[in-house]
């Protein structure tokens, strides 16, 4: 075990190639790093999809908590992917004239304008309910 030992500086030696400096050099074998953890193979960030519920109802609620008092829709229940849940809340927020963003597969619209989205999702052909307070 003690012949696969080696200096950082002979390591940095095999690792470079001729000419080229170790600090531009990625290593491939590199399996975890202080910066940010493990690394995987996989370099593809995933964005997240949204899920359906079972009985194929889009959930509209309305949150409060967490957000200064200040009342936020969260829209869940769409399968779609998000580059469509960006579209479709663009549209969304074009119609109640507020912001909002899709954050882990759920659309968020600032306000409580819940009868307007309502409306508006029952245009776009889903099947709404609304969920808490």
């Amino acid at each position: 075990m003690a012949a696969n030992k080696i200096s950082l500086a002979d390591w940095q030696a095999q690792m470079k190639p001729e000419g080229q400096t170790a600090a531009v050099q990625t290593d491939a074998n590199l399996v975890y790093s202080t910066d940010s953890g493990r690394i995987t193979s996989d370099n593809t960030a995933r964005k997240p999809t949204g899920e359906a519920f079972s009985d194929g109802a889009v959930r509209i609620r309305r949150e409060t908590k967490g957000r200064g008092g200040k009342a936020v829709l969260t829209i869940s229940g769409i399968a779609k992917p998000h580059d469509e849940l960006v579209q479709l809340a663009a549209r969304l927020k074009k119609k109640c004239a507020c912001g909002g963003a899709v954050k882990d597969g759920v659309i968020e619209i600032q306000g409580d304008k819940r009868e307007l989205v309502e409306q508006f999702l029952k245009a776009e052909g889903f099947k709404t309910k609304w969920a808490g307070g």
